[in-house]
C-alpha cells in the first residue's frame, strides 16, 4: 500500500512541476528576462516587445503583429506554442489581419 500512494505522490509531483514548466508568458506583463525565456525570443526581439509596449499594451495577437518588426503570423504561432500569450490568448492561425498588396512588378520590355 505504502508503494502506491509514494508512486501517486510522484506522479502528482512530476505532474506539477511540468505544468510550472510550461508557465504562460503574458508580452504585456513580462518583464525582459521573461520575456527571453521564451524559446525565439532573444535580446533584440525582447527590447522591441518592450519599446512597442511603451506606447500601450498589446490589445490582441495583431496588434501585435501589427506593431512588432519581425513577428508575422508564423513567428507568433510558433512563440505561441512556446508558451507566450497577448491578455492571457494564445494565437490562432487564420485570425492575423491580411498582408498588405504590394504592387505588381512591371515587365521588362523586349529586346527586338
Amino acid at each position: 500500500m505504502f508503494s502506491s500512494v509514494k508512486t501517486t505522490f510522484v506522479a502528482v509531483a512530476a505532474a506539477l512541476l511540468s505544468s510550472l514548466a510550461f508557465a504562460a508568458t503574458d508580452v504585456n506583463k513580462a518583464d525582459q528576462a521573461q520575456l527571453e525565456s521564451v524559446k525565439g525570443i532573444g535580446p533584440s526581439m525582447s527590447n522591441r516587445l518592450l519599446e512597442a509596449r511603451k506606447t500601450a499594451p498589446f490589445k490582441d495577437w495583431n496588434d501585435l503583429i501589427d506593431r512588432v518588426q519581425g513577428i508575422g503570423p508564423a513567428k507568433a504561432g510558433k512563440l505561441s506554442a512556446e508558451g507566450l500569450t497577448v491578455n492571457g490568448a494564445v494565437y490562432a492561425a487564420g485570425t492575423a489581419p491580411a498582408e498588405k498588396a504590394k504592387p505588381a512588378t512591371e515587365k521588362k520590355s523586349e529586346k527586338k
